[in-house]
């Protein structure tokens, strides 16, 4: 697996991944008709570097990494990753995770916080513990899933 730099000639294939997340509305705090620009500009704004996670040639998974606050908090980054439906289970996440505590270290981060990691989406909650990341808060209710109602949402933080 690869990892570089998203171009602009990458916005369809990040578009592809995000669309069905954003939709589901399960994981993400966005709005589930959120329109493609809306989306990669968000994703792909100025104020963040992202990134895509290659395999075989294709694009399999994409990140983000940002300060999380500005001032006195810029020196804690914040991430958001989706890994392509296609290519969950094959340590996609896991990879983009690693390459993303590099990157933070390399731009001068020290520490990283996840604002908002879904209590229901287990799969993530549970890489980013065994990843080294601790919850630190629980937001109660704070995440308005379609399926399951109002759940927890997780502040989770790593210091590099």
């Amino acid at each position: 697996m690869h990892i570089r730099r998203a171009t602009d000639t990458d916005a369809g294939p990040i578009w592809r991944i995000m669309e069905p997340v954003i939709r589901a509305g399960e994981t993400y705090a966005l709005p589930r008709d959120m329109s493609r620009d809306d989306a990669l500009s968000y994703w792909c704004g100025g104020d963040r570097h992202t990134f895509v996670a290659e395999h075989e040639g294709k694009i399999v998974g994409t990140y983000y990494l940002r300060a999380n606050q500005q001032g006195g908090g810029a020196h804690v980054a914040n991430c958001g990753y989706i890994t392509a439906s296609d290519a969950t289970g094959r340590g996609v996440a896991k990879h983009m995770c690693e390459h993303s505590l590099e990157e933070a270290r390399r731009l001068g981060f020290r520490a990283i916080q996840f604002n908002c990691v879904v209590s229901t989406n287990l799969r993530a909650v549970q890489l980013w513990q065994r990843m080294g990341f601790d919850i630190v808060g629980t937001l109660p209710g704070a995440f308005a899933h379609p399926g399951e109602g109002y759940v927890d949402a997780f502040v989770m933080f790593r210091a590099l």
